[in-house]
Protein backbone atom coordinates (compact mmCIF):
# COMPACT_ATOMS: atom_id res chain seq x y z
CA UNK A 1 0.00 0.00 0.00
CA UNK A 2 1.32 3.07 -1.60
CA UNK A 3 1.74 5.38 1.65
CA UNK A 4 1.37 10.05 1.84
CA UNK A 5 4.21 11.59 1.53
CA UNK A 6 5.49 13.55 4.93
CA UNK A 7 6.14 17.16 4.67
CA UNK A 8 9.38 18.81 5.41
CA UNK A 9 8.14 20.56 8.66
CA UNK A 10 6.67 18.47 11.85
CA UNK A 11 3.07 19.50 12.51
CA UNK A 12 4.38 21.70 15.07
CA UNK A 13 7.09 23.68 13.22
CA UNK A 14 4.34 24.11 10.44
CA UNK A 15 1.68 25.22 12.71
CA UNK A 16 4.46 27.62 14.29
CA UNK A 17 5.80 29.34 10.95
CA UNK A 18 2.26 29.81 9.51
CA UNK A 19 1.28 31.87 12.38
CA UNK A 20 4.59 33.97 11.74
CA UNK A 21 3.68 34.24 8.27
CA UNK A 22 0.28 35.52 8.94
CA UNK A 23 1.29 37.69 11.89
CA UNK A 24 3.91 39.49 10.07
CA UNK A 25 1.46 39.78 7.16
CA UNK A 26 3.57 37.88 4.56
CA UNK A 27 0.72 37.25 2.25
CA UNK A 28 0.17 38.39 -1.55
CA UNK A 29 -1.94 41.47 -0.30
CA UNK A 30 0.18 42.02 3.03
CA UNK A 31 3.45 42.41 0.12
CA UNK A 32 1.54 44.92 -1.84
CA UNK A 33 0.53 47.16 1.11
CA UNK A 34 4.17 46.90 2.64
CA UNK A 35 5.89 47.29 -1.17
CA UNK A 36 3.03 48.58 -3.68
CA UNK A 37 1.40 46.85 -6.59
CA UNK A 38 4.84 47.74 -8.84
CA UNK A 39 7.26 46.05 -6.47
CA UNK A 40 5.06 43.48 -6.03
CA UNK A 41 4.86 42.29 -9.53
CA UNK A 42 8.59 42.91 -10.12
CA UNK A 43 8.79 40.18 -7.46
CA UNK A 44 6.13 38.16 -9.17
CA UNK A 45 9.06 38.53 -12.19
CA UNK A 46 12.13 37.41 -10.30
CA UNK A 47 13.39 40.84 -9.80
CA UNK A 48 13.55 42.18 -5.98
CA UNK A 49 15.49 44.92 -6.74
CA UNK A 50 12.54 47.68 -6.24
CA UNK A 51 11.09 45.96 -3.77
CA UNK A 52 14.50 45.85 -1.85
CA UNK A 53 14.95 49.56 -2.10
CA UNK A 54 11.76 49.87 -0.27
CA UNK A 55 12.25 47.40 2.34
CA UNK A 56 13.79 48.29 6.32
CA UNK A 57 16.80 46.90 8.11
CA UNK A 58 14.38 45.87 10.96
CA UNK A 59 11.22 45.23 9.37
CA UNK A 60 9.98 41.59 10.09
CA UNK A 61 7.85 41.55 7.10
CA UNK A 62 10.60 42.76 4.92
CA UNK A 63 13.09 40.47 6.39
CA UNK A 64 10.82 37.53 5.26
CA UNK A 65 10.52 39.02 1.74
CA UNK A 66 14.44 39.44 1.49
CA UNK A 67 14.91 35.79 2.55
CA UNK A 68 11.79 33.80 0.77
CA UNK A 69 11.27 36.41 -2.13
CA UNK A 70 14.25 37.85 -3.02
CA UNK A 71 17.07 34.86 -1.85
CA UNK A 72 18.69 37.76 0.34
CA UNK A 73 20.68 36.40 3.27
CA UNK A 74 20.08 38.00 6.67
CA UNK A 75 21.84 38.11 10.05
CA UNK A 76 20.60 35.22 12.30
CA UNK A 77 19.67 37.72 15.18
CA UNK A 78 16.71 38.99 13.19
CA UNK A 79 15.00 35.77 12.31
CA UNK A 80 11.67 34.63 14.25
CA UNK A 81 12.58 31.09 15.37
CA UNK A 82 9.99 29.48 13.58
CA UNK A 83 11.33 30.32 10.13
CA UNK A 84 14.49 28.74 10.93
CA UNK A 85 13.81 25.34 10.01
CA UNK A 86 13.67 26.64 5.91
CA UNK A 87 16.92 28.49 6.44
CA UNK A 88 20.46 27.20 6.02
CA UNK A 89 23.70 29.18 6.83
CA UNK A 90 24.65 31.73 4.88
CA UNK A 91 28.61 32.99 5.76
CA UNK A 92 29.13 34.25 9.95
CA UNK A 93 26.30 35.54 11.47
CA UNK A 94 24.17 35.28 8.44
CA UNK A 95 21.55 32.38 6.57
CA UNK A 96 19.47 32.37 3.76
CA UNK A 97 16.42 30.77 2.83
CA UNK A 98 16.56 27.08 1.45
CA UNK A 99 13.08 27.16 -0.12
CA UNK A 100 11.41 29.89 -2.21
CA UNK A 101 8.26 30.69 -0.23
CA UNK A 102 5.86 32.15 -2.35
CA UNK A 103 2.35 33.93 -1.57
CA UNK A 104 0.12 32.64 -4.30
CA UNK A 105 -3.28 34.08 -4.79
CA UNK A 106 -4.85 33.10 -0.86
CA UNK A 107 -2.32 29.94 -0.48
CA UNK A 108 1.30 29.89 0.21
CA UNK A 109 3.66 27.56 -2.31
CA UNK A 110 7.30 25.66 -1.13
CA UNK A 111 9.59 25.61 -4.07
CA UNK A 112 13.10 25.99 -5.17
CA UNK A 113 14.51 29.18 -6.46
CA UNK A 114 13.95 30.41 -9.69
CA UNK A 115 17.71 29.99 -11.33
CA UNK A 116 17.07 33.98 -12.08
CA UNK A 117 17.59 34.61 -8.67
CA UNK A 118 19.81 31.61 -7.10
CA UNK A 119 22.14 31.30 -10.29
CA UNK A 120 24.83 29.38 -8.39
CA UNK A 121 25.75 25.79 -9.88
CA UNK A 122 24.25 24.18 -6.37
CA UNK A 123 20.78 24.74 -7.35
CA UNK A 124 21.52 23.52 -10.69
CA UNK A 125 20.05 20.21 -8.99
CA UNK A 126 18.46 17.10 -11.23
CA UNK A 127 15.23 17.05 -9.19
CA UNK A 128 14.63 21.08 -8.94
CA UNK A 129 11.06 21.94 -7.94
CA UNK A 130 10.25 24.54 -10.05
CA UNK A 131 8.03 27.64 -8.81
CA UNK A 132 5.05 28.24 -10.19
CA UNK A 133 5.33 29.43 -13.76
CA UNK A 134 3.73 30.31 -16.79
CA UNK A 135 3.02 26.85 -18.21
CA UNK A 136 1.10 26.31 -14.87
CA UNK A 137 -0.76 29.29 -14.99
CA UNK A 138 -2.02 28.54 -18.83
CA UNK A 139 -3.09 25.26 -17.31
CA UNK A 140 -5.17 26.62 -14.64
CA UNK A 141 -6.48 29.21 -17.12
CA UNK A 142 -8.05 26.17 -18.97
CA UNK A 143 -9.15 23.88 -16.32
CA UNK A 144 -12.68 23.12 -15.72
CA UNK A 145 -14.03 24.66 -12.61
CA UNK A 146 -17.49 22.80 -11.65
CA UNK A 147 -17.55 21.00 -8.51
CA UNK A 148 -16.06 17.19 -7.97
CA UNK A 149 -15.81 14.04 -6.13
CA UNK A 150 -11.89 13.19 -6.28
CA UNK A 151 -9.21 15.13 -8.19
CA UNK A 152 -6.03 14.00 -8.98
CA UNK A 153 -2.92 16.34 -9.52
CA UNK A 154 -0.37 14.12 -11.39
CA UNK A 155 2.64 15.34 -11.77
CA UNK A 156 2.33 18.12 -9.21
CA UNK A 157 5.55 19.72 -8.27
CA UNK A 158 5.22 22.21 -5.95
CA UNK A 159 1.26 21.55 -5.92
CA UNK A 160 -0.16 24.53 -7.30
CA UNK A 161 -2.73 22.65 -9.47
CA UNK A 162 -3.68 20.86 -6.15
CA UNK A 163 -4.09 23.92 -4.40
CA UNK A 164 -6.72 25.10 -7.01
CA UNK A 165 -8.25 21.42 -7.12
CA UNK A 166 -9.18 22.16 -3.11
CA UNK A 167 -10.97 24.87 -3.61
CA UNK A 168 -13.45 22.22 -6.20
CA UNK A 169 -12.74 18.82 -4.76
CA UNK A 170 -13.98 16.97 -2.02
CA UNK A 171 -10.84 14.81 -2.02
CA UNK A 172 -7.40 15.97 -3.23
CA UNK A 173 -4.43 13.14 -4.83
CA UNK A 174 -1.40 14.58 -5.58
CA UNK A 175 1.80 12.55 -7.12
CA UNK A 176 4.77 13.38 -8.79
CA UNK A 177 7.74 10.58 -9.63
CA UNK A 178 10.47 12.80 -7.78
CA UNK A 179 10.08 12.07 -3.89
CA UNK A 180 11.65 15.91 -3.30
CA UNK A 181 9.06 17.31 -5.54
CA UNK A 182 6.49 14.94 -3.39
CA UNK A 183 7.84 16.29 0.18
CA UNK A 184 7.54 19.99 -1.13
CA UNK A 185 3.91 19.69 -2.19
CA UNK A 186 3.20 17.99 0.81
CA UNK A 187 4.30 21.16 2.87
CA UNK A 188 2.40 23.43 0.44
CA UNK A 189 -0.38 21.32 1.66
CA UNK A 190 0.45 21.42 5.07
CA UNK A 191 1.20 25.17 5.33
CA UNK A 192 -2.00 25.62 4.17
CA UNK A 193 -4.26 23.11 6.11
CA UNK A 194 -5.37 21.19 3.48
CA UNK A 195 -6.23 17.54 3.58
CA UNK A 196 -4.32 16.09 0.62
CA UNK A 197 -3.22 12.60 -0.42
CA UNK A 198 0.39 12.92 -1.90
CA UNK A 199 1.98 9.88 -3.30
CA UNK A 200 5.12 9.27 -5.06
CA UNK A 201 5.08 7.29 -8.51
CA UNK A 202 5.74 7.29 -11.89
CA UNK A 203 3.14 8.45 -14.01
CA UNK A 204 -0.72 6.26 -12.86
CA UNK A 205 1.09 4.27 -11.29
CA UNK A 206 0.42 5.58 -7.83
CA UNK A 207 -3.28 5.32 -8.27
CA UNK A 208 -2.89 2.31 -10.09
CA UNK A 209 -6.92 0.62 -9.53
CA UNK A 210 -8.73 4.42 -8.48
CA UNK A 211 -10.40 6.21 -10.85
CA UNK A 212 -11.46 10.57 -10.34
CA UNK A 213 -13.66 12.71 -11.69
CA UNK A 214 -10.82 15.55 -12.62
CA UNK A 215 -7.19 14.39 -13.57
CA UNK A 216 -5.03 17.60 -14.38
CA UNK A 217 -1.24 17.19 -14.88
CA UNK A 218 1.67 20.20 -16.28
CA UNK A 219 4.06 16.60 -16.65
CA UNK A 220 7.53 16.46 -17.61
CA UNK A 221 6.03 16.43 -21.63
CA UNK A 222 10.22 18.13 -23.11
CA UNK A 223 10.43 16.20 -26.72
CA UNK A 224 13.72 14.93 -26.66
CA UNK A 225 15.94 11.93 -26.83
CA UNK A 226 14.77 10.38 -23.77
CA UNK A 227 17.47 11.17 -21.27
CA UNK A 228 16.58 12.46 -17.77
CA UNK A 229 18.52 15.71 -16.82
CA UNK A 230 16.12 17.68 -15.19
CA UNK A 231 12.90 15.59 -13.64
CA UNK A 232 10.48 18.42 -14.28
CA UNK A 233 11.46 18.40 -18.04
CA UNK A 234 12.34 15.12 -18.77
CA UNK A 235 10.44 12.21 -18.40
CA UNK A 236 12.32 9.04 -19.39
CA UNK A 237 10.55 8.49 -22.23
CA UNK A 238 11.86 9.65 -26.30
CA UNK A 239 9.78 11.81 -28.49
CA UNK A 240 6.42 12.80 -27.12
CA UNK A 241 5.45 9.12 -25.48
CA UNK A 242 4.81 10.32 -22.66
CA UNK A 243 1.66 12.61 -23.74
CA UNK A 244 0.90 9.52 -25.53
CA UNK A 245 1.53 7.22 -22.80
CA UNK A 246 -0.97 10.16 -20.86
CA UNK A 247 -3.53 9.64 -23.03
CA UNK A 248 -3.82 5.86 -23.00
CA UNK A 249 -4.17 5.69 -19.46
CA UNK A 250 -7.10 8.20 -19.12
CA UNK A 251 -9.62 5.25 -19.62
CA UNK A 252 -8.49 3.50 -16.58
CA UNK A 253 -8.02 7.10 -15.09
CA UNK A 254 -11.48 8.55 -15.04
CA UNK A 255 -14.83 8.12 -13.73
CA UNK A 256 -17.55 8.38 -16.35
CA UNK A 257 -18.12 11.55 -17.56
CA UNK A 258 -14.65 12.76 -15.70
CA UNK A 259 -12.51 15.05 -17.15
CA UNK A 260 -8.49 14.83 -18.21
CA UNK A 261 -6.81 17.80 -19.22
CA UNK A 262 -3.00 18.16 -19.45
CA UNK A 263 -0.13 20.86 -21.29
CA UNK A 264 1.64 18.92 -23.88
CA UNK A 265 3.83 18.86 -26.51
CA UNK A 266 3.83 16.84 -29.94
CA UNK A 267 7.00 16.50 -32.53
CA UNK A 268 6.31 17.94 -35.86
CA UNK A 269 8.11 15.19 -38.29
CA UNK A 270 8.79 16.49 -42.04
CA UNK A 271 6.11 14.95 -44.16
CA UNK A 272 3.98 14.14 -41.78
CA UNK A 273 0.45 15.73 -40.34
CA UNK A 274 1.08 16.49 -36.26
CA UNK A 275 -2.53 16.24 -36.44
CA UNK A 276 -2.27 12.45 -37.71
CA UNK A 277 0.72 11.92 -35.29
CA UNK A 278 -1.55 13.02 -32.44
CA UNK A 279 -4.85 11.19 -33.22
CA UNK A 280 -3.09 8.22 -33.41
CA UNK A 281 -2.38 8.28 -29.40
CA UNK A 282 -6.12 7.77 -28.64
CA UNK A 283 -6.61 3.96 -28.29
CA UNK A 284 -9.05 2.30 -30.46
CA UNK A 285 -12.68 2.46 -29.10
CA UNK A 286 -10.71 4.33 -26.05
CA UNK A 287 -14.31 5.79 -24.95
CA UNK A 288 -12.51 9.51 -25.00
CA UNK A 289 -14.08 12.59 -26.28
CA UNK A 290 -11.25 14.30 -27.10
CA UNK A 291 -9.91 18.04 -27.45
CA UNK A 292 -6.42 18.88 -28.75
CA UNK A 293 -5.96 22.60 -29.02
CA UNK A 294 -2.49 23.71 -30.32
CA UNK A 295 -1.19 27.03 -29.29
CA UNK A 296 1.84 27.33 -31.09
CA UNK A 297 4.92 25.35 -32.68
CA UNK A 298 8.51 26.55 -32.26
CA UNK A 299 11.33 25.60 -34.52
CA UNK A 300 13.70 22.88 -33.63
CA UNK A 301 17.09 25.07 -32.46
CA UNK A 302 14.76 27.27 -30.73
CA UNK A 303 13.02 24.79 -28.92
CA UNK A 304 15.87 23.19 -27.50
CA UNK A 305 17.68 26.25 -26.40
CA UNK A 306 14.48 27.44 -24.41
CA UNK A 307 14.52 24.44 -22.51
CA UNK A 308 18.42 25.04 -21.66
CA UNK A 309 17.83 28.50 -20.74
CA UNK A 310 15.40 27.25 -18.44
CA UNK A 311 17.58 24.72 -16.86
CA UNK A 312 20.18 27.00 -16.06
CA UNK A 313 22.23 26.45 -19.40
CA UNK A 314 24.03 23.14 -20.07
CA UNK A 315 25.97 23.67 -23.63
CA UNK A 316 29.28 22.72 -21.91
CA UNK A 317 27.79 19.43 -21.82
CA UNK A 318 27.41 18.55 -24.91
CA UNK A 319 23.65 18.34 -24.55
CA UNK A 320 22.34 20.72 -26.99
CA UNK A 321 24.17 19.01 -29.55
CA UNK A 322 23.16 15.51 -28.94
CA UNK A 323 19.81 17.06 -28.84
CA UNK A 324 19.32 18.90 -32.12
CA UNK A 325 21.19 15.85 -33.69
CA UNK A 326 18.28 13.56 -32.25
CA UNK A 327 15.76 15.56 -33.72
CA UNK A 328 17.83 15.90 -37.26
CA UNK A 329 18.13 12.02 -37.30
CA UNK A 330 14.08 11.99 -36.55
CA UNK A 331 13.28 14.92 -38.54
CA UNK A 332 11.79 16.25 -36.12
CA UNK A 333 11.51 20.23 -37.27
CA UNK A 334 9.42 21.65 -35.01
CA UNK A 335 7.34 21.02 -31.78
CA UNK A 336 4.01 22.00 -30.91
CA UNK A 337 2.57 23.27 -27.48
CA UNK A 338 -0.91 23.01 -26.55
CA UNK A 339 -3.65 21.38 -23.75
CA UNK A 340 -5.27 18.21 -23.86
CA UNK A 341 -8.70 17.82 -23.01
CA UNK A 342 -10.43 14.28 -22.82
CA UNK A 343 -13.60 13.05 -21.11
CA UNK A 344 -14.62 9.64 -20.57
CA UNK A 345 -18.06 8.41 -22.15
CA UNK A 346 -20.43 5.67 -22.59
CA UNK A 347 -21.30 6.96 -25.90
CA UNK A 348 -20.62 4.98 -29.22
CA UNK A 349 -19.56 8.27 -30.84
CA UNK A 350 -16.92 9.75 -29.39
CA UNK A 351 -16.29 13.45 -30.89
CA UNK A 352 -12.29 13.87 -31.50
CA UNK A 353 -11.02 17.15 -32.65
CA UNK A 354 -7.31 18.04 -33.18
CA UNK A 355 -7.08 21.84 -34.05
CA UNK A 356 -5.05 24.96 -33.57
CA UNK A 357 -5.77 28.20 -32.71
CA UNK A 358 -5.13 31.37 -34.41
CA UNK A 359 -2.55 33.48 -33.98
CA UNK A 360 -5.43 36.30 -32.61
CA UNK A 361 -6.75 33.94 -29.85
CA UNK A 362 -6.69 34.18 -26.28
CA UNK A 363 -5.22 31.39 -24.02
CA UNK A 364 -8.12 28.37 -23.60
CA UNK A 365 -9.99 28.98 -20.33
CA UNK A 366 -12.33 26.17 -18.79
CA UNK A 367 -15.36 28.07 -19.14
CA UNK A 368 -14.59 27.37 -23.51
CA UNK A 369 -13.91 24.20 -22.67
CA UNK A 370 -17.01 23.57 -20.70
CA UNK A 371 -18.88 25.03 -23.74
CA UNK A 372 -17.31 23.42 -25.82
CA UNK A 373 -18.37 19.71 -24.71
CA UNK A 374 -21.87 21.12 -24.25
CA UNK A 375 -22.18 21.85 -27.37
CA UNK A 376 -21.23 18.54 -28.32
CA UNK A 377 -23.99 16.95 -26.13
CA UNK A 378 -26.33 19.01 -27.84
CA UNK A 379 -25.64 17.50 -30.95
CA UNK A 380 -25.51 14.40 -30.35
CA UNK A 381 -28.98 14.81 -28.15
CA UNK A 382 -30.70 16.60 -30.40
CA UNK A 383 -31.98 16.90 -33.84
CA UNK A 384 -31.27 20.14 -35.54
CA UNK A 385 -34.22 20.39 -37.74
CA UNK A 386 -36.89 20.65 -34.85
CA UNK A 387 -34.56 23.39 -33.47
CA UNK A 388 -34.27 27.48 -33.36
CA UNK A 389 -30.98 29.06 -33.78
CA UNK A 390 -29.59 32.45 -33.67
CA UNK A 391 -26.26 33.76 -35.20
CA UNK A 392 -23.25 33.72 -32.13
CA UNK A 393 -22.74 37.01 -30.77
CA UNK A 394 -20.05 39.07 -32.62
CA UNK A 395 -19.84 36.87 -35.64
CA UNK A 396 -18.65 38.54 -39.09
CA UNK A 397 -18.45 37.95 -42.09
CA UNK A 398 -15.01 38.04 -44.33
CA UNK A 399 -15.82 38.22 -48.39
CA UNK A 400 -12.45 38.23 -50.47
CA UNK A 401 -13.17 38.76 -54.56
CA UNK A 402 -11.21 39.22 -57.55
CA UNK A 403 -11.82 40.71 -60.72
CA UNK A 404 -12.30 38.00 -63.69
CA UNK A 405 -10.68 38.96 -67.17
CA UNK A 406 -11.91 37.16 -70.14
CA UNK A 407 -9.67 38.45 -73.42
CA UNK A 408 -12.91 37.95 -75.71
CA UNK A 409 -15.21 40.27 -73.79
CA UNK A 410 -13.08 42.23 -71.31
CA UNK A 411 -13.51 42.08 -67.48
CA UNK A 412 -16.39 39.39 -66.25
CA UNK A 413 -17.40 41.42 -63.08
CA UNK A 414 -16.68 40.18 -59.20
CA UNK A 415 -15.52 36.70 -58.67
CA UNK A 416 -16.07 35.42 -54.81
CA UNK A 417 -12.22 34.00 -54.14
CA UNK A 418 -13.29 32.80 -50.31
CA UNK A 419 -15.85 33.92 -47.74
CA UNK A 420 -14.43 34.13 -44.01
CA UNK A 421 -16.47 33.53 -40.64
CA UNK A 422 -14.86 35.49 -37.76
CA UNK A 423 -15.93 34.06 -34.67
CA UNK A 424 -14.67 35.12 -31.42
CA UNK A 425 -16.63 32.70 -29.29
CA UNK A 426 -15.49 34.37 -26.01
CA UNK A 427 -11.97 35.49 -26.96
CA UNK A 428 -10.95 32.16 -29.28
CA UNK A 429 -11.56 33.88 -32.05
CA UNK A 430 -11.69 31.18 -34.68
CA UNK A 431 -11.62 32.37 -38.34
CA UNK A 432 -13.26 29.61 -40.66
CA UNK A 433 -13.85 29.36 -44.11
CA UNK A 434 -17.38 28.95 -45.05
CA UNK A 435 -19.82 28.29 -47.82
CA UNK A 436 -22.84 30.47 -49.22
CA UNK A 437 -24.77 27.90 -47.64
CA UNK A 438 -23.15 28.65 -44.07
CA UNK A 439 -23.78 32.43 -44.76
CA UNK A 440 -27.31 31.97 -45.66
CA UNK A 441 -27.71 29.90 -42.17
CA UNK A 442 -26.35 32.22 -40.10
CA UNK A 443 -27.90 35.43 -42.14
CA UNK A 444 -31.76 33.54 -41.83
CA UNK A 445 -31.42 32.64 -38.61
CA UNK A 446 -32.82 34.49 -35.49
CA UNK A 447 -36.66 33.89 -36.50
CA UNK A 448 -38.30 32.82 -33.01
CA UNK A 449 -41.17 31.48 -35.48
CA UNK A 450 -38.90 28.84 -37.75
CA UNK A 451 -36.96 26.21 -36.79
CA UNK A 452 -33.79 24.98 -39.40
CA UNK A 453 -36.28 22.50 -40.89
CA UNK A 454 -38.38 25.64 -41.77
CA UNK A 455 -35.19 27.68 -42.82
CA UNK A 456 -34.16 24.88 -45.23
CA UNK A 457 -37.49 24.76 -46.64
CA UNK A 458 -37.86 28.12 -47.34
CA UNK A 459 -34.60 27.87 -49.20
CA UNK A 460 -34.79 24.73 -51.19
CA UNK A 461 -38.36 26.70 -52.43
CA UNK A 462 -36.40 30.19 -53.10
CA UNK A 463 -33.25 28.41 -55.26
CA UNK A 464 -35.32 25.63 -56.54
CA UNK A 465 -33.45 22.91 -54.56
CA UNK A 466 -34.50 19.76 -53.89
CA UNK A 467 -34.68 19.99 -50.17
CA UNK A 468 -33.30 16.44 -49.19
CA UNK A 469 -30.31 17.57 -50.81
CA UNK A 470 -30.00 20.54 -48.85
CA UNK A 471 -31.11 18.76 -45.62
CA UNK A 472 -27.88 16.37 -46.76
CA UNK A 473 -25.69 19.18 -47.45
CA UNK A 474 -26.58 21.64 -43.95
CA UNK A 475 -26.62 19.26 -41.73
CA UNK A 476 -22.67 18.92 -41.23
CA UNK A 477 -22.42 22.66 -41.97
CA UNK A 478 -24.81 23.45 -38.92
CA UNK A 479 -22.59 20.90 -36.85
CA UNK A 480 -19.61 22.90 -37.47
CA UNK A 481 -21.24 26.69 -37.11
CA UNK A 482 -22.73 25.47 -33.57
CA UNK A 483 -19.41 23.60 -32.49
CA UNK A 484 -17.64 27.14 -33.01
CA UNK A 485 -20.62 29.16 -31.34
CA UNK A 486 -21.51 30.68 -34.61
CA UNK A 487 -25.05 29.61 -34.10
CA UNK A 488 -26.57 29.15 -30.91
CA UNK A 489 -29.40 27.02 -29.97
CA UNK A 490 -32.58 28.29 -28.55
Amino acid sequence: MTTSTEPLLTPQATAALRDVLLQYGYTRDGIVTRIGIEAAHALNRYDPEPALQLLGENDPLGMLIRLFMCGRSVPIVQVDEAVVPLLEPAGEGLVRAAVYLHPYEKWWAVSDFPLFLRPEARDRRADRVLPIGPTATLLRRATLGHRVGAALDLGTGCGVQALHLSDQADSVVATDLSARAARFAATTAALNELDWEVLEGDMAQPVAGRRFDLVVSNPPYAVGPGTVHCVYRDSGRPGDAMCAELIAAAPDLLTEGGHLQFRANWAHVAGEDWRERVAHWLPADSGLDAWIVQRGVTDALAYVDHWLEQSGGEEHLGQRESWLRWFEDRKITGVGTGTVVLRRTDRHDPVVRIEELSPEAAELTGGQVAEWFTRQDWLRDHDPLTAHFRPGPGVRLWQEAGLRSDSASGPGGWHLNQQLLKIPSDGLNWNERTTPLGVALIGGSGRPDETLGDQLTRLAEAEGTDRSRLVLAALPEVARLVERGALIPG
